[in-house]
C-alpha cells in the first residue's frame, strides 16, 4: 500500500450498525442487537438481560406463536409504576405488570423481534389488519418513487381502504394505475391499494416521523 492509499484509508473508520428498541415507559432499552447480528436485516434485537416480553393477540389476550404478529407486551425491572395523576391510562397500560407497547411486533424462532407498525396506524379492511408500514416499504422499493406514506380512507363496504400518498421522483410519469398494480403483484388482495393520490411532499416533524394526523385530514377531503 502506498503513502497516499494509506492516507486516505486513515480517513475512515470501519463500524458496525446496532440496533435497540425502548419506550419512555420501560424507561431503559428491551431488545437489542449485539456485534454478531450485524448482519441480520429487519430485527430490533433480542431480549436484554432481565428484561421478559410476549407477543398477544390484541383482540382475545391470548399469547401467540413466533412468527405470528400480535401486540408486544414486556415485563421487567425497569418498567414504570405507572402515569403520575392518571389511574386509567395507567390500568390501560399496564396488565399484572405487564407493559402494553401497542406496537405490533413479532419474534422469531431464534427470539429476535421484528417490529411491524403501531396498532392504532393498522387500516381495518374488511376484519383485515393492514400494517401502513409494510405497503409503504413495498412503494418506497419502486425506483420511480421517491416517498410515500399509507393512510386508511373511508370505506362504506370494507370499512377502510389503504391509500398511498406518493412523492414521484422528477420527470417520472408513473400512473396510479401503475403504483396500484406494482403493489397487487406483491401482497394478499386484503393489503391492496386502492387509492392513489400523488404529492409534492409527505408531512414530517422535525424528526422525520410522517404526520399521519394530516394525511388522514386530506384522505377525507377527498371524498
Amino acid at each position: 500500500m502506498d503513502t497516499n492509499t494509506r492516507s486516505y484509508s486513515s480517513m475512515f473508520v470501519a463500524y458496525t450498525s446496532l440496533y435497540a428498541y425502548g419506550l419512555t415507559e420501560s424507561t431503559a432499552g428491551v431488545v437489542r442487537t449485539f456485534p454478531e447480528d450485524a448482519n441480520r436485516t429487519g430485527t430490533t434485537g433480542r431480549l436484554v438481560a432481565g428484561m421478559e416480553a410476549k407477543i398477544v393477540n390484541p383482540n382475545t389476550g391470548e399469547a401467540m406463536l413466533p412468527g405470528e404478529q400480535g401486540e408486544l407486551w414486556v415485563k421487567g425491572p425497569s418498567i414504570m409504576k405507572g402515569y403520575a395523576g392518571d389511574p386509567e391510562a395507567t390500568s390501560a397500560t399496564l396488565v399484572d405488570g405487564w407493559l402494553r407497547t401497542g406496537d405490533l411486533c413479532y419474534f422469531d424462532r431464534e427470539g429476535f423481534l421484528y417490529v411491524v407498525d403501531r396498532l392504532k396506524e393498522l387500516i381495518k379492511y374488511k376484519g383485515y389488519q393492514v400494517a401502513p408500514a409494510e405497503l409503504e416499504q413495498l412503494l418506497l422499493s419502486h425506483p420511480e418513487i421517491k416517498d410515500a406514506a399509507v393512510v386508511p380512507y373511508p370505506d362504506e363496504e370494507a370499512g377502510q381502504v389503504p391509500m398511498a400518498f406518493v412523492v414521484r421522483q422528477p420527470q417520472s410519469s408513473l400512473t396510479k394505475a401503475q403504483i396500484i398494480d406494482f403493489v397487487a403483484k406483491q401482497v394478499s388482495p386484503y393489503k391492496k391499494i386502492r387509492r392513489v393520490a400523488f404529492v409534492d411532499s409527505i408531512p414530517k416533524n422535525a424528526a422525520g416521523k410522517t404526520l399521519r394526523k394530516e394525511l388522514n385530514k386530506l384522505a377525507v377531503s377527498r371524498l
